[in-house]
């Protein structure tokens, strides 16, 4: 009998409890015909994307795990610019799409709109639930809609941009989930009310993109704003995110759980770029990849809370849900100034860390189990309270663990 499936195998970060059933349905109807049998049941249901944003607890999970393995791309509208000069092109993507095969394919057919966002590991459904976001775009800029299948009224829906609810790392999807920040709802927990089913996505026929970040266009070195061929800006962003430790390991497409996943064309470069990091003087050790990426979201506090923070934290003046202003700070800066250094270990034998790159990782050293992430987790947010008076929010859907 093969081996039972666990989210050891299917997440970025290498860890958490076997899977009772593990479904991978191939057409549209088959992904609503899964959900709806687990819902009929009343059995837990976790639809699961690329796994890097998602920590589960070590126990069995004793319901289903759904993951889409439908990939197609198609492109409705004509490629290239038409008569008149429109320049605007629908893409649509199936949810099971890996992200970064959809980006490196409409930068290849000459569109403009998500270059910035490439390496993010994941799926074009988990794109639009988490409103994934990298340096100076975020998914919801070029979205059109939506369709998902919604388990409340058992019907599909066609969600435009504008009824979905986007705002920093969230969405309408991503709510349905929550009764209050890293609080799971009652009815809709691990996966939302509604399940994406692909994504229609309205992007630029243009062969150059906006530089919209710092750190990015010194790496290419122009200016904020300059416009810069959207290949060079794809090459950029992903030796950026490497030497940051913020790329997945590319090795765990040879296991036999992720296999067909990623474009085999995509997987041989993410390895040759894996490769030559690996052999550079400052190569991150193996371990770094090993993650769920940005494990806390950056906290926005009222400007008397940001008022608090020392004079040097960062500050980004933002808008709430409700209209009122609000303060972005850093939680990266908040974990370093805490005392929690790049490499940091509760203990020297300890098999979880911090990345040795980026503090705002939280890395299986080898052996990992789902406990020792989560009480490396808890410290930090601890020590982050004490010293600042912020509880740091995961960014991670978190199973079976509390990190409140």
């Amino acid at each position: 009998m093969a081996p039972m499936t666990s989210f050891a195998d299917l997440t970025t970060i290498a860890v958490g409890g076997p899977i009772a059933r593990f479904v991978e349905p191939t057409s549209r109807v088959g992904v609503i015909e899964a959900v709806e049998d687990a819902d009929s049941k009343g059995l837990p249901l976790c639809v699961i994307g690329g796994g890097s944003n998602l920590l589960v607890a070590d126990e069995p999970f004793d319901g289903v795990v759904v993951r889409d393995a439908r990939r197609l791309i198609t492109v409705p509208d004509e490629a290239a610019p038409v008569e008149g000069g429109e320049r605007i092109v629908h893409v649509n993507a199936e949810a099971g799409c890996n992200w970064d095969d959809f980006v490196a394919f409409t930068v290849e057919i000459g569109l403009e709109g998500v270059e910035g966002l490439s390496g993010i590991p994941g799926t074009v459904g988990a794109s639009v639930v988490q409103n994934i976001g990298a340096y100076g775009q975020e998914v919801a800029t070029s979205v059109e809609s939506v369709e998902v299948w919604d388990r409340q009224t058992k019907q599909t829906k066609d969600i435009p941009a504008c009824e979905m609810g986007f705002g920093y790392r969230m969405s309408m999807l991503k709510a349905s989930m929550y009764a209050a920040p890293a609080v799971p709802a009652e009815a809709f927990f691990p996966t939302p009310r509604y399940v994406v089913l692909s994504v229609t996505f309205a992007l630029r026929h243009s062969p150059t993109g906006t530089v919209g970040y710092g750190q990015l266009a010194k790496a290419l070195g122009v200016e904020v704003g300059d416009r810069m061929e959207t290949g060079a800006i794809r090459s950029a962003v992903l030796k950026v995110r490497a030497a940051k430790g913020m790329l997945e390991d590319a090795g765990r497409y040879a296991q036999p759980a992720m296999a067909g996943t990623k474009r085999a064309e995509q997987i041989a470069v993410a390895v040759k770029a894996q490769s030559a990091q690996s052999g550079s003087r400052s190569a991150q050790p193996d371990y770094d990849r090993r993650s769920c990426g940005s494990f806390f979201m950056n906290p926005i506090l009222t400007p008397e809370a940001a008022a608090v923070l020392p004079e040097d934290a960062p500050r980004f003046d933002v808008v709430l849900p409700d209209g009122s202003a609000g303060v972005k700070t850093s939680a990266a800066w908040l974990i370093d100034h805490a005392g929690f250094h790049k490499g940091f270990r509760i203990d020297p034998e300890s098999k979880a860390g911090l990345s040795s790159l980026h503090t705002l990782a939280l890395t299986n050293r080898g052996g990992a189990a789902a406990a020792d992430v989560a009480a490396l987790a808890k410290a930090v947010q601890d020590g982050v309270e004490a010293r600042f008076g912020v509880r740091l929010v995961p960014e991670p859907v978190v199973v079976g663990l509390n990190l409140r």
